[in-house]
């Protein structure tokens, strides 16, 4: 597998173009080492200031004087917005006042939006992009979108070399930059306790008041045995000796510096749904593995733990094909009354659903179709189609809307 440049191609780049031409203000959201910054230059060098609040002296001014700061600018680059968020007022009334398009794009490495005082600033003024680690179409230089395309009733067509080991490989390296360069899992393993270290020693303090943070590096392992599964508060706080109300404040923290996602069940009635068990799914595989400690030796001992992963590998990429696609698409699952779920419910806004099954093995049963076949029931026309993701080379029809996939099609080609 080729590993990325430092100016490896984003496929969000002509989406923060084009909002920079009509919009005062363009956010660019997403993890902490993502390749936000790398982006973010590669704008400032079209003609913006660069400033970043990782500079001290930048944060000092931000947070000591924000109106004077934002007053010397014209067109500016602000990275790390989340470390003096208090600059949002200023930049408000900047763009207020001179409401040319493509004045301000930021950075910021927690989901600024759900901050206090934050949500209603920059209302009508702002667009938000989220940019994620890597996806797989990124790394192999290729653009088609695996959603848009299956929406359309087609399926891309797989990297066939892509299957067992080579797969493994993919799953466990995961899409941040730095831990793909990593050449085993000792030093991925290695790379994830420090990335963990600095979410919680400097981003949890921008975004949350938070005492004890010995218990976060704890919880986030925990967080990581229940990847997939629905969540249970009480039981998750439990395993750390947390309450139920702070294991959910952590699970809403952790969603905010997007190392996770909170899925909801997909009902036919949209209101229900609030009332469901979410589940939890982690947005990078390769961190999950190594908070788990999972290895290619691991897998091979034990191909169990392995089925969690892969499943937040697929997770991951969806996730990513919908940051770039062309409708907005909801990422949800499905669970009846006789517990027979579908890992992942597409969901496009006419309301029209895609299933997605995982498999990590190379065979695929008819017992692998239960739960496709009872979502395309309890959906009606409204299904488009159920789709198994297998450790396969094959794309096979399987009855009505039902087909069987390599995994390797999600960064397929057109």
């Amino acid at each position: 597998m080729n590993l990325p440049s430092p100016l490896y191609p984003r496929q969000l780049t002509p989406r923060i173009a084009q909002a920079l031409l009509d919009t005062r203000v363009v956010l660019l959201a997403g993890p902490r080492q993502a390749g936000k910054t790398t982006l973010a230059r590669h704008f400032a060098a079209q003609g913006l200031r660069y400033l970043t609040l990782d500079d001290e002296l930048t944060r000092l001014s931000a947070r000591e004087d924000p109106a004077g700061l934002v007053r010397s600018l014209d067109r500016a680059v602000i990275d790390e917005i989340q470390r003096a968020p208090g600059l949002l007022l200023a930049i408000k009334k900047s763009v207020d006042e001179d409401p040319r398009p493509g004045r301000f794009l930021l950075t910021g490495s927690a989901h600024l939006m759900a901050l206090p005082t934050v949500a209603d600033s920059l209302a009508g003024r702002m667009e938000t992009l989220c940019l994620l680690p890597l996806s797989q179409s990124e790394i192999e230089g290729r653009t088609a979108n695996w959603i848009d395309q299956v929406f359309a009733g087609q399926l891309l067509q797989p990297d066939t070399t892509a299957v067992g080991d080579a797969l493994l490989e993919r799953v466990l390296r995961g899409g941040y930059p730095e831990a793909m360069a990593r050449p085993t899992a000792a030093r991925r393993a290695a790379w994830a306790r420090q990335y963990l270290d600095a979410l919680i020693q400097r981003d949890v303090r921008d975004v949350a008041g938070i005492d004890k943070l010995d218990q976060l590096p704890r919880f986030a392992r925990a967080l990581a045995q229940t990847a997939g599964q629905m969540c249970n508060y009480t039981q998750l706080g439990g395993q750390v000796q947390l309450d139920g109300k702070t294991a959910a404040r952590y699970v809403r923290l952790f969603e905010q510096l997007y190392l996770l996602k909170r899925v909801e069940v997909w009902a036919r009635n949209r209101l229900s749904r609030v009332v469901k068990t979410p589940k939890l799914q982690f947005i990078d595989a390769g961190l999950l593995a190594s908070l788990t400690r999972l290895g290619l030796d691991q897998v091979q001992q034990d191909r169990h733990r392995f089925g969690p992963v892969l499943e937040s590998f697929v997770f991951g990429e969806l996730l990513k094909h919908s940051t770039t696609a062309a409708d907005d698409y909801q990422l949800l699952y499905y669970r009846d009354a006789d517990q027979v779920e579908v890992d992942m419910v597409l969901e496009n806004t006419a309301g029209h659903l895609v299933g997605v099954e995982v498999k990590a093995s190379a065979t695929v049963s008819s017992r692998d179709l239960r739960g496709l076949r009872k979502l395309a029931s309890a959906a009606g026309q409204a299904f488009k189609m159920g789709v198994v993701l297998y450790d396969g080379p094959q794309t096979l029809p399987l009855g009505d809307r039902l087909w069987a996939a390599p995994i390797a099609s999600l960064w397929g080609a057109g």
